[in-house]
């Protein structure tokens, strides 16, 4: 196997590489990186986890350092269009320190957070921006980010794109950058309009098809647990109480916040991810799971594409997907980079024959088991059970606040320089929805230049230290009482 830097990559990419212990291509990775860095459009297909953003990260940084062209204000170098807020966020953690190695700067843009600190970025001169697609129209829409300077675009997930509807917008947005950009495409299929995309905009492409959507992972094992109504709850609950990380995906955003709930009032520690969070509780949800704060992550399908954590060694499908494309990305969060994971699929009666469709339609053979709590199958597959423990105090403060109410936005601003308009919600408010305004305590922490992670919980606060200052304001998205008003605080109310 070539080592990185026989495929050409910059010796100061492949040293950043080696601090973090990345020293062997991947597959899709070795394949395609003397393409790319030769300048030549790619088309990358691949499954998730197979290696896709360091394998567009590096010829992307190498280029723009070898051309070596002035940042001007407003007109990033490389543009990177991904379709979900937590992949834009997962995407830079990748590529920043990658780029701080040839000194160029990195930014995300996306919604459900202020516009202002993206501008502030956007104006001071910014190399590589990692954006959505609507929030990244908007800017553009307002005088903020004009595309013609792009030398590489790059389309991550480009098949979740099109399954989200972005196409349309996708097309607006390379039709702005120059026609003689490099351009990459990463796409898990090529089916819903990718196709399309393909021939309108990568010129004589090079195409890179390392493994399918479908293909069959070694070191995944596939199981149907089948359970009554009645024992679902309490199997669900030893299926997620072993040791390891668990991801357990639920249908609803209403069914990952109610199990969410249950099961940290249960002693295993949970959190939810879906669309009704704003994007600060997704994040703090998300680190909190990934920092191993607590073991179990419940999510909707939102966070079955692009969504790496670490060491998942279990993903549970509480509620079978409809499709079998959404039974591999959830799946497709454990057994990555070559690890080992279980994936289980749980069944009540009336789902059996859903179930065998699906699987089919996958090309996954699972192992098919009929189970009640307690099963010895259960023991097997998740190990011993973790002792059951109180919630962090975070945690236990949002489960025991009872019906929530939006979280009322209030005004803060911290310290530095550059202004932006935040989301507050996701307070959790015991009792009714009284209008009564809390004045939060506490200040917040920044979350980077211009910007500000603290939550506000109505009224006025005070905001984050460092590295910008943020007004806050609107009323956000509320988790009603339940886990995923994470760090909510207390306050004292005013009349």
């Amino acid at each position: 196997m070539p080592t990185f830097a026989d495929l050409g990559v910059p010796a100061p990419l492949v040293a950043s590489l080696s601090e973090r212990g990345i020293t062997t291509p991947f597959p899709i990775q070795a394949a395609s990186l003397p393409d790319s860095l030769a300048g030549r459009d790619v088309l990358g297909r691949g499954r998730t986890g197979s290696g896709k953003t360091v394998a567009f990260s590096l010829p992307t940084l190498a280029v723009l350092a070898a051309t070596g062209r002035r940042r001007r204000s407003g007109h990033p170098r490389a543009l990177i269009l991904v379709p979900t807020r937590e992949l834009a966020t997962q995407v830079l953690e990748t590529l920043a320190p990658l780029a701080q190695a040839m000194q160029l700067r990195t930014m995300t843009i996306f919604g459900g957070v202020g516009q202002n600190p993206q501008v502030t970025k956007l104006r001071n001169g910014v190399d590589v921006v990692v954006a959505t697609p609507g929030r990244l129209e908007d800017l553009m829409g307002q005088g903020h980010c004009n595309l013609s300077d792009i030398e590489v675009t790059v389309l991550d997930e480009a098949d979740h794109m099109a399954d989200l509807g972005f196409l349309p917008g996708v097309k607006r947005i390379l039709d702005k950058t120059p026609r003689d950009a490099q351009r990459l495409l990463f796409s898990a299929t090529l089916d819903n309009g990718i196709d399309t995309l393909v021939k309108r905009y990568l010129h004589n492409p090079v195409t890179h098809s390392v493994d399918e959507a479908t293909s069959h992972v070694p070191d995944m094992e596939h199981h149907v647990l089948s359970v009554s109504h009645d024992n679902k709850q309490a199997l669900v609950s030893e299926l997620v109480g072993g040791q390891g990380k668990t991801l357990a995906f639920t249908r609803t955003k209403h069914s990952a916040k109610k199990l969410a709930k249950k099961l940290t009032a249960s002693g295993i520690p949970a959190v939810d991810l879906h669309g009704n969070l704003s994007q600060n509780a997704r994040q703090r949800n998300l680190s909190a799971f990934s920092d191993g704060v607590v073991r179990v992550l419940v999510a909707t399908d939102i966070a079955a594409r692009g969504i790496h954590v670490d060491d998942v060694s279990l993903v549970v499908h509480v509620d079978p997907p409809t499709e079998h494309k959404a039974y591999l990305h959830r799946s497709g969060r454990t057994a990555r980079a070559g690890a080992s994971g279980v994936v289980v699929t749980v069944a009540t009666p009336d789902q059996r024959r859903d179930v065998k469709t699906l699987m089919r339609a996958a090309k996954i053979k699972p192992t098919d088991h009929d189970v009640a709590p307690g099963a010895e199958i259960v023991h097997t597959l998740v190990g011993p059970q973790a002792e059951r423990v109180a919630a962090p105090p975070e945690l236990a403060v949002a489960a025991s606040s009872g019906q929530g109410g939006r979280g009322q936005g209030g005004r803060g601003r911290g310290n530095g320089g550059g202004q932006g308009r935040g989301q507050s919600g996701d307070v959790a408010r015991s009792g009714n929805r009284s209008r009564n305004r809390r004045r939060g305590s506490g200040a917040g922490s920044a979350g980077g230049p211009g910007q500000s992670s603290g939550q506000s919980t109505g009224g006025r606060r005070s905001g984050g230290n460092g590295g910008g200052s943020s007004t806050r304001t609107g009323s956000g998205s509320s988790s009603r009482g339940g886990a995923a008003a994470f760090s909510a605080q207390a306050g004292r109310r005013s009349r």
